[in-house]
């Protein structure tokens, strides 16, 4: 399989050595290639907000915009307070990423396997930003590109399987906003995350083409009112100092409480066949027992299921 194609712009290319990582800017509309160069190499990834590094993508709310696998079509989205669409997955030929596993890190090997040191994606991730002038305390859980695992729900627990991705596969990520992005060869050699084995990968960087641009770039405006940036919050400087200390003129502002606590009780009539079907879920005690409550409860299931947000 033949990744580069002639017709692209590349503006950079660089190959990681195993267990290295590498900090790089990419401004919107500007596409990432993370390519094999050997037999199934985890990739760990994340992303800053170029000009805000509080923003960075979330693992665990793309989980839960997009699900635990995210392929070809899903966003990688910035976290709760920005809640972004950073990038956009537009290319995927292996076809298995994940957000289950949190980043390997020297603790969890020496906790599970008794060893001394092992490489591990949490020192490779602050390696690679400090030449950023960020800090270990700045690396977040990644996206996990070409992972393979599987999730038991009878136990809550995800199990890693053998990484079948194969020489030239790749991933596309465009940006959706300026980031800094981060590519971290996995450093874990214990495990299926890399079938053992440590390896490198390959980083292009392109401009989109017009064609990925029309199809897959969003408007770069928010959507929603409730996607924030700094200028939205109450406290907009980031702390200087480590300790932490009271502001002395702090007063609260809990601005939605009012219409949490004034409630409005509006009597709805029910038909004989409405009532019916209220007493089977009051039998039932699925809603409770409490007919309204159940009313309530029935009406705000039907309604997320059929207004809930999909990408």
């Amino acid at each position: 399989m033949v990744a580069t194609s002639p017709d692209l712009t590349i503006l950079s290319e660089f190959v990681l050595d195993p267990t290295t990582g590498k900090a790089f800017p990419v401004t919107r509309g500007q596409v990432i290639r993370i390519e094999q160069v050997a037999d199934g190499q985890c990739l760990d990834f994340n992303a800053y907000n170029l000009h805000d590094y509080k923003e960075f993508v979330h693992s665990l709310r793309t989980m839960g915009m997009e699900g635990a696998w995210p392929t070809t079509g899903a966003h990688l989205w910035s976290n709760p307070g920005r809640e972004r669409p950073m990038l956009t997955i537009i290319a995927d030929t292996a076809g298995h990423n994940d957000l289950f596993g949190a980043r390997c890190s020297a603790f969890i090997n020496e906790y599970r396997y008794g060893l001394p040191y092992l490489s591990n994606c949490q020192d490779i991730f602050a390696e690679a930003i400090r030449e950023w002038r960020l800090t270990p305390d700045d690396v977040h859980d990644s996206f996990n590109g070409f992972m393979n695992t599987t999730f038991d729900p009878s136990t809550g627990r995800y199990t890693t399987t053998r990484n079948y991705a194969t020489i030239g596969d790749y991933l596309d990520l465009l940006a959706q906003t300026d980031i800094l992005a981060v590519t971290v060869c996995c450093g874990h050699s214990y495990g299926a995350v890399s079938n053992f084995e440590t390896k490198g990968l390959k980083v292009i960087v392109y401009e989109a083409t017009e064609e990925q641009r029309a199809r897959w770039l969003l408007p770069e405006d928010r959507q929603y009112r409730n996607q924030r940036t700094a200028d939205d919050f109450a406290v907009k400087e980031i702390l200087a100092g480590r300790a932490l200390e009271r502001d002395p003129g702090y007063e609260a502002n809990w601005w939605w409480l009012p219409s949490v606590k004034d409630l409005t009780t509006i009597a709805v009539p029910f038909t004989d066949q409405e009532m019916a079907l209220i007493e089977t879920l009051q039998e039932s005690r699925e809603m409770g027992d409490d007919p309204a409550g159940i009313v309530r409860a029935a009406f705000i299931t039907w309604w997320t299921q059929h207004h809930r947000f999909t990408s």
